[in-house]
């Protein structure tokens, strides 16, 4: 899927990127409560936007340094290619609506991406202590563990994910989803669809589940899961089957004996 960066600096970078983002879940795990914050649609955003200041005040900074020469990624909701060069693409809690919500499916994500293709990832689970890592070339892990995609072969066998990408899409977005989620409840065993992607292309690195797809482009909810996939043995691509990159308009992430059953049931869904 990309190219690794030399092993000595993989290791260094990782160290450090992982340090970095361990120090962010804290932040964010204190900021965590038992009961949902807001009300109206005003105090549930001023509460996300809290989440991602408090995160990125103590973030930002760790991860430029640690990569000297790297760029930022401003906005979390963008997508599209990126200019050429080494990127930092970040989601500081990434699934915010769970965690003002006092649901536990929600982390912190850091990705170099260089070129448009992710080369290394951190994904860290605050409530478990759960961390996540790969780098392009030598594999995906949790907790230090190798991961491996699922062995299936049945996409009738298969559990499969996918969900919505962002508020607001228009009406076309959502009647893709709707009509997506309907094609792979006939041809799937069972469909999750829920937020954020990240959680679930864990579960698809990890063998837990088999496939995951997005008609949407947004950047931060799938390079890691994009790396981690890639890495656990898994095929990433858009839904011609071309290979995935942040250029591309349309996401699906799977296990290799399932991945092209999958995407004939997608492929036709305009």
């Amino acid at each position: 899927m990309s190219t690794a960066l030399p092993f000595d600096a993989d290791t260094t970078l990782l160290s450090d990127v992982t340090a970095a983002v361990q120090t962010a879940g804290r932040t964010l795990r204190d900021r965590y409560t038992p009961h949902a914050r807001g009300v109206s649609l005003n105090e549930v955003v001023e509460e996300i936007h809290a989440n991602d200041e408090a995160v990125l005040d103590v973030l930002r900074e760790p991860l430029l340094q640690a990569r000297r020469g790297s760029q930022w990624a401003e906005d979390e909701l963008a997508g599209g290619a990126l200019p050429s060069g080494e990127w930092w693409v970040v989601d500081p809690a990434e699934g915010n609506i769970n965690h003002v919500h006092a649901m536990p499916d929600w982390a912190v994500t850091a990705t170099l991406v260089r070129d448009n293709q992710p080369v290394l990832t951190v994904v860290h689970l605050p409530l478990t202590g759960d961390i996540y890592t790969a780098v392009a070339g030598h594999g995906a892990h949790l907790n230090n563990q190798p991961l491996k995609v699922s062995a299936k072969t049945d996409l009738g066998a298969a559990l499969i994910g996918t969900g919505q990408a962002k508020p607001g899409e228009d009406e076309r977005a959502f009647r893709r989803i709707g009509e997506s989620v309907t094609a792979m409840l006939v041809n799937g065993l069972v469909v999750r669809v829920s937020v954020p992607a990240t959680m679930q292309l864990i579960h698809v690195a990890a063998g837990r589940m088999e496939a995951f797809w997005q008609f949407s482009d947004v950047r931060s909810g799938l390079v890691a899961g994009a790396l981690l996939v890639s890495e656990a043995g898994g095929t990433v691509t858009d839904l011609e089957g071309k290979p995935w990159n942040t250029g591309s308009r349309d996401f699906l992430a799977a296990a290799p004996g399932i991945h092209t059953a999958a995407r004939e049931v997608l492929t036709p869904i305009a």
